[in-house]
């Protein structure tokens, strides 16, 4: 009678064979989806491909954000303020004015405008957010922990991706999608490669409020990760002592 680990090495031959038929690369897997150095490649909305800045507005302001406002030349008119639950914010003199759903460079437009209707002439303005409160991005997929984490300042794809813990052994760091909701109410795709990112290919994307991340999964990775633990648990039936 033949030993059961002879037989065990006979079907792992035969399953690394297979796998090699299917192209399969299991250290290259393992090795692109460190999350050590993110960025993307072109994304694609859809079946057009566009830039990957394309269509990547710059933040905009929301409820219990913390802005710090200031005019050049006028110490008296910097202040940090938050915004309250209806966009809004109070300065003196100005009295309230609306800041959600506007960028830091629109609202100090709307800022300057209006210090010059009575009070000053050319008022240079400038809006910093401290903190960003208001929004939050839902990560998904092939990652070591998926969840909803909050949005605190300006974050990149690869920062997100580093929060959620990195991507686990089965991620393809190639198609990694981001889900974003426009004003008009329609979603769009953009898709990205981490290794060109990692390689300056491409760029790290800004991540915006409510957007999904979707890390996809890698068909050969699971493929081979599937066979690594079938095998490994018919080895360790295997050496069980034939009585």
């Amino acid at each position: 009678m033949r030993h059961p680990l002879l037989k065990g090495f006979k079907v792992w031959l035969a399953a690394v064979g297979l796998f090699a038929l299917a192209g399969g690369n299991l250290l290259y897997a393992q090795d692109s989806a460190s999350p050590a150095a993110p960025q993307v490649a072109p994304a694609t909305v859809g079946a057009r491909s566009v830039p990957a800045t394309a269509d990547m507005e710059e933040y905009k302001i929301g409820p219990s954000d913390l802005l710090e406002l200031s005019v050049f030349g006028v110490q008296e008119m910097t202040r940090v303020v938050r915004v309250n639950a209806q966009g809004m914010i109070s300065l003196p003199l100005l009295g309230t004015i609306r800041a959600g759903g506007l960028t830091a460079n629109e609202l100090e437009t709307v800022l300057a405008a209006k210090l010059s209707e009575n009070l000053l002439q050319n008022p240079q303005v400038s809006v910093f957010i401290k903190e960003f409160v208001s929004q939050r991005v839902v990560v998904e997929g092939s990652v070591m922990k998926t969840g909803v984490y909050p949005l605190t300042g300006k974050t990149s794809l690869m920062q997100v991706l580093a929060i959620a813990g990195g991507l686990n052994q089965i991620a393809d760091p190639t198609n990694v999608k981001i889900f974003r909701e426009k004003q008009s109410g329609t979603r769009e795709v953009h898709t990205f490669d981490l290794l060109a990112i990692r390689a300056g290919k491409a760029e790290d994307p800004l991540i915006k409020g409510n957007d999904t991340v979707v890390v996809e999964e890698s068909a050969s990775a699971a493929f081979m990760k599937g066979v690594t633990d079938t095998l490994r648990g018919f080895v360790g039936f295997g050496t069980v002592p034939l009585r």
